[in-house]
């Protein structure tokens, strides 16, 4: 699906669905701004607009095509016989967690930010994108005035969009270090594990995504309008401070899997513990039963007529008398 949006330099829209045959005569409009956005577009599709439209570098096309490339931006200035205009090309991912899959669901988003221009890619609808044309169509504190305002809007929107995910990891671990306190069953220590890795994997993505909005930060580049610099920024900021509730959520993770570890030990200890207090209680059974196993009506051998029962006796005063001292000692 293929989207198209022509606005003023005040921010109103011109022209929406706009043919292509007019799309050059509306580039070489210096008071319009176009967004062209590419939704899972066909190769024709991608093509055209890439290629004979705006006549893009072709490494920045084989990227923008590519899955799961790593978010990035890069400057294309025109060397001699280039036909497109300067433009970056940036590569951002968005980022919904399923709490029923347990795992971290990444989309990719492509821009090229030209000085008129913002075209945008995606393989799948990408609410960032919707909300962000709803804003531009509505007016919304001119936020289609030009193309550098909308990028920053769309990645103000893929960071907000990060929020509802962490929060969904946030009660996901809660309710993991109640498990490990009540029950620390193997199930439990395999779930651990698993969010684990999806947090090393969010902070992986995150990563380079603050190296990214870090350039703009620093107003590296003169397709952002110094102006609009801060907001960027402000973006950059809300990363960072993502990233360190990342950083903190593998914290928790670590010290519940020590929590983990512990209570298993503790666990083992208590049976082992057990085990020994049963072998200890019945050594006097053990050790009376031994001596005294022969199978006599009495013991001769010592002149006991009675000699069994007092060795019974004996073995239950003896195991009585142990049970109360480990009891004593509060070791049961």
């Amino acid at each position: 699906m293929v989207r198209s949006f022509a606005f003023t330099t005040q921010g109103r829209l011109h022209t929406q669905d706009i043919d292509a045959f007019l799309m050059p005569t509306l580039l070489a409009d210096t008071n319009l701004f176009l967004w062209v956005d590419l939704e899972n577009p066909t190769p024709a599709e991608t093509k055209f607009y890439l290629e004979d439209v705006f006549r893009f570098h072709p490494l920045s096309i084989e990227d923008c095509v590519v899955e799961n490339s790593s978010p990035k931006v890069e400057e294309y200035v025109p060397k001699e016989g280039d036909f497109f205009t300067q433009y970056l090309f940036i590569v951002m991912h968005a980022v919904d967690y399923s709490r029923q899959d347990g795992v971290f669901a990444t989309t990719e988003l492509d821009f090229f930010l030209g000085r008129n221009f913002l075209v945008t890619y995606h393989e799948a609808p990408m609410k960032s994108i919707s909300v962000a044309a709803d804003r531009c169509l509505r007016g919304t504190v001119h936020a289609a005035r030009a193309p550098d305002r909308v990028a920053h809007m769309l990645l103000d929107l893929l960071v907000d969009g990060y929020k509802p995910a962490l929060d969904e990891l946030s009660v996901e671990i809660a309710e993991l270090e109640d498990q490990v306190l009540s029950q620390p069953v193997p199930a439990t220590l395999n779930k651990l594990i698993q969010i684990k890795k999806e947090v090393f994997h969010l902070r992986q993505i995150i990563g380079p995504q603050r190296e990214v909005l870090s350039r703009f930060a620093s107003g590296e580049f003169k397709l952002i309008r110094p102006h609009l610099v801060p907001y960027y920024r402000d973006v950059y900021d809300g990363l960072f401070r993502i990233a360190t509730l990342a950083q903190s959520y593998t914290d928790s993770l670590t010290g519940i899997l020590q929590i983990y570890l512990n209570m298993s030990s503790n666990q083992t200890g208590e049976v082992v513990k057990l085990l020994t207090m049963i072998t200890v209680i019945t050594a006097p059974m053990m050790m009376v039963g031994t001596w005294y196993g022969m199978n006599f009506h009495d013991m001769p051998e010592v002149g006991f007529r009675h000699g069994y029962l007092i060795a019974l006796t004996a073995t239950v005063v003896l195991t009585l008398l142990t049970y109360l001292y480990f009891k004593r000692k509060k070791w049961l």
